[in-house]
């Protein structure tokens, strides 16, 4: 289980699947010709809402279909027109205006400037809204509409503003609304604007949707999209091979090679935009800059983060745990696939697997080795003696503890894996600060700035363990003075050269450290879907992609009258079974922790 469910879990609601016994859910038959393609997903819808909807299949079904003001470029994932079919910034990059496409909603309503000011203005406003996408509008100081014109008034300049998360919503409808905490937006068929509209949703079960024909860029190829949830990613697999399902993405290289040899899938392996890295406690504290947590005090000492750096050997992590599945990380806690920000260690700044020169630094700053073989802090008084956080049932993670077990002995330091449930992980390695060295990674949208912005100061938990959405406790001036700097950077290449001195700089002081980027993995059979385009377009992602341009693009086989598997549709006995169990409040504490976080919950996986 990795770590952006972990951050869904502080939200309060438990998914307690039962097991043995239970009736397994079935999708509808689809009619004979029509053009059906079924994507399995091993996560259930959390709300039909987009306003208070945070989990990635969530946010991925809303991509398909609501609008964006703009949406990534297929083939170069640069900001490119969507609701918004141009835009212009003032001189002193405060102010934009959006020119919104005279295009429809799927009940026949124009869609206006004044929709989207309601949307952002909602979020602003209604504190249940704020649930998926507040932070995204932290940074509004007002949005009003003028005609078709959307004008967006910020505090202070805000280089990412085209790479806003937000859907854009039909006023007409939504407006009728009452209480976003409770309404579950699951009236169909969905208004949309996008390619397609929610027409049918079974809770935990499926999610249908049928193309729409007022698609400003023209109806999709299919005639409905359905997303079928299993209860566990074997079984999602054992789907694909079957034929009830026609594509399945987000699997492990067990998973992945599972597939590789049927003849009937397309084994799609391609540059993914996750980044594994390990987050290092160096001394955690809250926004008042007073210390919590218990993390080990070597771990705050440079030297020492620098020794274990140069002690993983990081191409046999990618060999032997990652099946070869994956890029060694030799710098950027943003992924290759992102070349414009891209950064990589060269020459003598690169840390390089070498265990004897881990040990001289260790040597040199004063831990010496016991007769045990174990190092201690230069006073003596204290093991250099550490705890390795992961997630329970995740055999991944359980090898990657194994292997750095290993090779954080040849200098001396011992290394103990501490497993955790979802909700206590998160707690742990993001609010009390109750380990050592923990696993950690993101998904990484095209623009990067909330992978940057959760190594900021603002970003510890507050004094009272409320707000957060630290992914390292980090607090760094040199970091942040770059922050805000890229933040005012409109020229994207200047841009991206500031953030490549933030990488730089995560890379040096090691408040993380990256150890590799796992590759993409997905399967479709080829004998049920005839074309689909990746985004990007030159061996881009699938399913795990940033934006609905696989699904818009896909085509497939028509349905046959009757039948099983590929062709026919199938039983789908492989469906989610059971039911959830409830909902857990754990408090305001962790409402506020899951909101902070939130704008990289589709990123995370």
């Amino acid at each position: 289980m990795r770590k952006w469910f972990a951050r869904l879990a502080v939200l309060g609601v438990a998914l307690l699947v039962a097991g043995q016994g239970a009736t397994a859910a079935q999708a509808q038959e689809p009619a004979a010709g029509k053009k059906v393609l079924r994507v399995g997903a091993t996560q259930a819808m959390d709300h039909m809402n987009p306003f208070t909807a945070v989990r990635l299949v969530s946010t991925s079904i809303h991509r398909w279909m609501y609008g964006f003001l703009t949406v990534p470029d297929s083939k170069t994932l640069q900001p490119s027109p969507d609701l918004a079919e141009s835009w212009t910034t003032s001189d002193d990059g405060l102010t934009w205006t959006f020119k919104i496409r005279n295009t429809k909603w799927s009940d026949g309503q124009p869609v206006t400037a004044e929709d989207a000011a309601w949307t952002f203005n909602k979020i602003m406003t209604d504190e249940a809204a704020k649930t998926a996408n507040g932070p995204a509008v932290e940074n509004f100081e007002s949005v009003t509409a003028n005609g078709q014109d959307l004008v967006i008034k910020t505090k202070a300049p805000q280089a990412s503003m085209l790479d806003n998360p937000i859907p854009i919503m039909p006023k007409h409808v939504w407006e009728k609304v009452t209480d976003m905490t409770t309404f579950e937006g699951d009236t169909y068929p969905t208004v949309s604007s996008g390619p397609y509209l929610a027409v049918e949703h079974k809770k935990d079960q499926y999610v249908k949707l049928r193309a729409n024909p007022d698609y400003w860029r023209g109806k999709p190829k299919i005639d409905e999209l359905q997303v079928i949830f299993y209860d566990n990613p074997q079984a999602a697999v054992a789907g694909l091979k079957k034929g009830d399902i026609d594509l399945l993405g987000r699997m492990t290289p067990p998973e992945f090679e599972a597939i590789q040899n049927d003849p009937n899938i397309e084994a799609w392996n391609t540059q993914g935009r996750r980044a594994a890295y390990l987050q290092i406690n160096h001394g955690a504290t809250t926004t008042d800059n007073k210390p919590v947590g218990d993390g080990h005090p070597a771990l705050k000492d440079p030297k020492v983060r620098q020794a274990l750096h140069f002690a993983i050997d990081k191409q046999k992590l990618v060999d032997e745990v990652q099946n070869g599945l994956a890029k060694p990380a030799d710098g950027s806690i943003i992924p290759p696939m992102y070349k414009d920000f891209f950064w990589e260690a060269t020459g003598d700044e690169k840390v390089t697997y070498d265990v004897a020169k881990a040990n001289k630094i260790l040597d040199d700053a004063g831990y010496k080795k016991g007769s045990d073989g174990v190092r201690t802090m230069p006073d003596g008084k204290r093991k250099l003696e550490f705890r390795f956080s992961i997630h329970t049932d995740t055999p991944t993670e359980d090898k990657l503890a194994e292997y750095l077990t290993g090779f954080f002995k040849e200098i001396g330091v011992t290394l103990t894996t501490k497993k955790l449930d979802s909700s206590k992980f998160t707690e742990e390695t993001g609010v009390t600060a109750l380990f050592d060295i923990a696993i950690s990674g993101w998904s990484v949208n095209p623009d990067p700035e909330e992978i940057l912005a959760t190594h900021l100061c603002s970003r510890r938990p507050a004094p009272g363990g409320e707000g957060g959405g630290t992914e390292s406790f980090y607090c760094d001036p040199t970091f942040e003075k770059l922050y805000q700097e890229q933040l005012k950077e409109l020229d994207r290449p200047k841009r991206a050269e500031i953030i490549k001195q933030m990488e730089q700089r995560l890379y040096t002081d090691a408040p993380v450290i990256a150890i590799y980027y796992p590759n993409d993995l997905e399967g479709y059979r080829k004998d049920r879907i005839t074309s689909i385009t990746p985004i990007p377009e030159d061996k881009g992602l699938l399913y795990g992609g940033s934006g609905y341009w696989p699904f818009y693009t896909v085509d497939v086989k028509a349905s046959a009258a009757s039948g099983s598997g590929a062709d026919g549709g199938g039983s789908n006995t492989g469906l989610i079974v059971g039911v959830v169990g409830g909902v857990v409040v754990i408090g305001l504490v962790a409402f506020l922790l899951t909101r902070r976080r939130k704008s990289a919950s589709d990123e995370r996986e």
